[in-house]
């Protein structure tokens, strides 16, 4: 504690009290980073500008204090993890300073994304080579760090390579600005390092720089005379234990216009290595092996379609090349595929299906570490060999793990020799770090064997620091002492890395709660930190995680959140269980959106754990006001709406100034909120006179929020249905599936509501009735939580099955046919449970049927449900909206709004003064020609047996159609 306070004296003397923060809520946010351990830092620092970051520096060694630098925290191998002060550079220090396209150069701060920089220098037909698997968040001084490398480091090198110049501060305080001139000129560390490699040229030259991914220990080759002393690339790999960068000159390169895919099967993966050298001389970009176990991962996880058709054999390659003239690499491909040695093999020159390709190797690189029977962990996870000796290396490598009956999928960069994996470390069993160290020291001695390196581009870490000797002699160890102590005298660099490192079993963050492992201890340690979840990925339809879109703070992430709880589960910091404000303060901003259930490779679902700790949290307590307004807006919409009278009194009250405060202060609700209006009579009563008729069967499921409040969504669905050839009928009784309750962490209370529902909608679909649901957010209920509140009921997967969208129902409609809509312009904003646990696809597809112009929104709309309108959430609710549906309404204003979502529909017309339709009334509203009556839909795999053979309804005699 005394510590803490002369550092934070020390921030306080230099001005930047404002970027320290000492609380247990930041320290356990920085306790882990993407690898298996745990290191609780005493503070961390945010600085907003170099200056800043200098200041932290001198602040921590005024105090005595380590430091480590942390970029997005992907690190694998606790490179990013310390006892001291976290030096966070990817919060603010991500400016680009300069794109210089004649000189193919870029100069930027540390905390510069690896996407950022290539968008910066697209425009110029350039781009950083290395492209590591974390390229959409990672920051180029991490990459510095680590020495990172990523699939296309074959054509373009690893980050050293790709490094000019650097600006550094050394451990003993000393800044310098490094160039590649390799001149000593007045510094005292760079005499003394200079001086240090000159007498010890023959270890230097006979250990370091072997082969192309060498990675593990310091590169000190690059300091050889006849490289002229590269400071800057002797840098990268140095992981911190050198110098702080405090920014970085690095060379960009111009892509190739052309480039090609081979596909090429073996008996085996180990096969496909031993091909390898073949590939090598057709000069690839990239070389990426993979096996079956990989490919069934995929397939089990995202279906068929996400694996289209591949060579013959149980091994792959995928090759890339890039060039000039098209002929000529069409002439290198065919060379390629005649001279590789597979038992099958194809060009693939469409680039939407090698985009395909590549992807099983991306998505079965993320779904590995949660596809065994065990959870699997990095640690060992990119040891690299000489690419001519990768073969043996594998088969002896499998026989590794079968001897330590550990399992793992490996996969990699076969044309460096690189190879991934993540292994089923018994960690949270008793003796499981003891497994974990025999294995990591047996597989050391097996890379050691075959002149490999124990790293190949994630740099050390905590994870394989000691095991270096069994790679380098003494003599080399005793140089990376010498080295250290030139730059960093006083161990204040990382500490514990690279030299005098801990044991690798030492701070394994599972070791911690051995014995302790229940559900939900075992889901939230899921979360690996590869931090997808900091990465914008609404581009690309993603939704995760919107809050820290909004917030670009670490504990609005789905990672950061993972981290409090698992420190809530450790106790030891976060020491007040359920009940702690560190976990309750991580999880307020979250919206339950889902998107981390979809998004997160590791399956994160941090809305089903947000529920369960407010459940703990409130048992038996007094809940918020909002829990009891917004908790049970269905009964109360209910009793409001068979009071017509009392609807429109409360809709009345809103509109007085003073009685609508009260009102919303009542509710918990943000005064700045407009509120929904209830309806005078509930939607089933509205819509009932209008169901019926001749055709197949089919029920509207109208939920609570369709039902209570103003809207024609449920009166769309009907007559969509009816023209399509049903006879729609609604519910008699109430079914609410229980999701506000479940939002607000009231488990009880929604089981008892999914029960009741069940009574209801089970006999309908035991019988082979379809169920359409109007509100998407609903429905994924059933495809969801349904299932884990209740697990041992036999009717929830029925009914999961039996309760459709509407645009399923359609699909399954044999000669329904879309309405067409050529010409119509659509901005598009699905329901974040639909597009996370429902899925899209569906949709998307019955909107491309019919010829409008569909612009799709990623992302959440920021209302979700209870969060938007809940007092101290506008905000972010609004920055939310702001990230991405805003801005697509005004980039398109002549457009049609369509969201299903009530939450979408209310947020935009609060917002955007843009009132918004839902599927079925775009649908209900176009003209189309008549409907042929429909065959049987399938309602889903767990019902469908039970479905009587019927034949064609009888045809309708009316032929009323809505007109828009």
């Amino acid at each position: 504690m005394a510590a803490n306070l002369e550092l934070a004296e020390q921030f306080r003397r230099n001005g930047i009290a404002e970027i320290f923060d000492d609380s247990s809520l930041a320290r356990a946010l920085y306790s882990s980073d993407a690898s298996l351990y745990r290191v609780v830092p005493r503070a961390v620092a945010r600085p907003r500008t170099i200056d800043e970051a200098v200041a932290a520096i001198g602040a921590a060694r005024a105090a005595g204090v380590p430091i480590t630098t942390r970029g997005a925290g992907t690190s694998c191998a606790g490179n990013a993890v310390g006892p001291g002060l976290i030096l966070d550079t990817a919060r603010h220090l991500n400016r680009i300073e300069a794109v210089d396209p004649e000189a193919r150069t870029a100069t930027v701060e540390p905390g510069v994304v690896q996407a950022s920089l290539q968008a910066a220098a697209a425009p110029f037909g350039l781009r950083f080579g290395p492209d590591p698997s974390t390229h959409t968040r990672c920051t180029i001084g991490g990459m510095i760090g680590n020495n990172a490398c990523g699939p296309r480091a074959l054509g373009y090198g690893k980050t050293a390579d790709n490094v000019i110049a650097l600006d550094v501060i050394t451990g003993s305080g000393e800044r310098l600005r490094l160039g590649p001139d390799g001149s000593p000129a007045s510094s005292p560390t760079l005499t003394a390092l200079n001086r240090l490699v000159g007498d010890q040229l023959g270890t230097i030259r006979t250990e370091f720089g072997r082969f192309g991914r060498q990675v593990s220990g310091y590169s000190l080759e690059h300091l050889l005379p006849e490289r002229h002393f590269d400071v800057p690339r002797f840098l990268a790999g140095t992981e911190g234990t050198l110098a702080v960068i405090l920014g970085a000159t690095v060379r960009l390169v111009a892509d190739a216009p052309y480039k090609i895919m081979i596909a090429l099967g073996y008996p085996s993966m180990a096969d496909a290595a031993d091909a390898t050298p073949l590939i090598l001389e057709h000069r690839p970009t990239a070389c990426e092996g993979l096996d079956r176990r990989i490919v069934d991962v995929v397939r089990r996880a995202k279906g068929d379609a996400a694996v289209p058709p591949l060579p013959r054999g149980d091994g792959w390659m995928l090759i890339e090349l890039v060039g000039d003239d098209p002929a000529e690499l069409r002439a290198r491909a065919d060379a390629a595929l005649a001279g590789a040695g597979a038992l099958d093999g194809f060009v693939v020159d469409d680039p939407a299906r090698a985009l395909t390709l590549w992807k099983i190797r991306e998505d079965g690189a993320g779904l590995a570490g949660v596809s065994l029977s065990r959870p699997a962990y990095p640690g060992w996870e990119d040891a690299a060999v000489p690419p001519e000796r990768l073969g043996s290396y594998l088969r002896d490598f499998d026989a590794l793990l079968r001897d330590h009956r550990l399992d793992g999928l490996p996969y990699g960069h076969f044309g460096d020799g690189c190879v991934h994996v993540r292994i089923d470390f018994p960690l949270t069993d008793p003796g499981g770090a003891a497994t974990y160290r025999s294995f990591v020291e047996a597989a050391a001695e097996l890379v050691a064997g075959y002149g490999g390196s124990m790293s190949g581009e994630h740099g050390d870490g905590r994870a394989r620091s000691a095991l270096l000797p069994a790679m380098y002699s003494a003599q080399a160890i005793d140089l990376f002492g010498k080295v250290k102590s030139i730059f960093d005298p006083d161990d204040r660099l990382n500490p514990g890395v690279l030299v005098d490192p801990r044991p690798v079993d030492a701070d394994v963050r599972s070791a911690a709660i051995v014995g302790r492992v229940d559900h939900f201890a075992e889901a939230v340690h899921h979360c690996s930190g590869v931090g997808k979840c900091l990465a914008n990925g609404t581009p690309g339809l993603g939704v995760m995680c919107p809050s820290y879109q909004a917030t670009r703070d670490e504990k609005d992430s789905t990672r950061g959140r993972a981290r409090v709880l698992q420190e809530m589960i450790n106790g030891s910091l976060v020491d007040q269980g359920w009940r702690s404000p560190e976990v309750h303060e991580a999880l307020d901003l979250c919206l339950s959106c889902k998107g981390c259930a979809r998004d997160c490779p590791t399956g994160i679902d941090m809305a089903t754990y947000k529920a369960q700790v407010l459940d703990h949290s409130y048992r038996g307590r007094l809940r918020p006001r909002s829990h009891y307004t917004l908790g049970w807006l269905p009964r109360w919409g209910r009793l409001i709406t068979k009071l017509g009278a009392l609807a429109g009194v409360i809709n009345t009250g809103m509109g007085l100034p003073g009685i609508r405060s009260v009102i919303k202060w009542s509710a918990g609700v943000d005064q700045r909120r407009q509120l929904p209006r209830f309806a005078g009579r509930p939607a089933r009563k509205r819509v009932r006179s209008r169901t019926g008729g001749a055709g197949r069967p089919v029920i509207v499921w109208v939920d609570s929020f369709s039902d209570c409040f103003t809207g024609d969504g449920a009166s769309a669905v009907v007559e969509v249905l009816k023209d399509a050839g049903y006879a729609p009928r609604l519910l008699e009784r109430n079914a609410c599936c229980g999701l506000t309750w479940i939002s607000t962490g009231q488990l009880d209370g929604a089981r008892r509501q999914l029960r009741q529902a069940l009574d209801v909608l089970h006999p309908e679909i035991a019988a082979g009735v379809p169920v359409v649901g109007v509100e998407p957010s609903c429905l994924a209920v059933w495809r969801s939580d349904a299932g884990e509140l209740l697990p041992d009921d036999p009717r929830v997967p029925e009914v999961a099955a039996g309760v459709l969208t509407l645009a399923e129902l359609l699909e399954r409609t044999e000669g329904w046919t879309p309405p067409d809509l050529t010409g119509v312009e659509l901005v598009v904003q699905p329901h974040c449970h639909h597009a996370s646990i429902i899925g899209w696809q569906t949709d998307a597809a019955l909107l491309a049927s019919t010829g409008a112009t569909v612009t799709t929104v990623g992302g959440c709309c920021g209302l979700a449900g209870n969060f938007g309108v809940e007092k101290g959430h506008y905000e972010v609710s609004v920055a939310v909206a702001e990230h991405d549906l805003l801005p697509a309404v005004a980039a398109h204003p002549d457009a049609l709004v369509l969201a299903d979502g009530f939450s979408c529909r209310t947020q935009l017309a609060e917002l955007a003064d843009k009132p918004a339709i839902t599927l079925a009334e775009l649908l209900a509203r176009a003209p189309r020609p008549a409907a042929r009556p429909p065959a049987p839909p399938s309602v889903g795999p767990a019902v469908r047996r039970q479905l009587p053979l019927i034949g064609s309804p009888e045809p309708r005699n009316d032929d009323v159609r809505r007109r828009p």
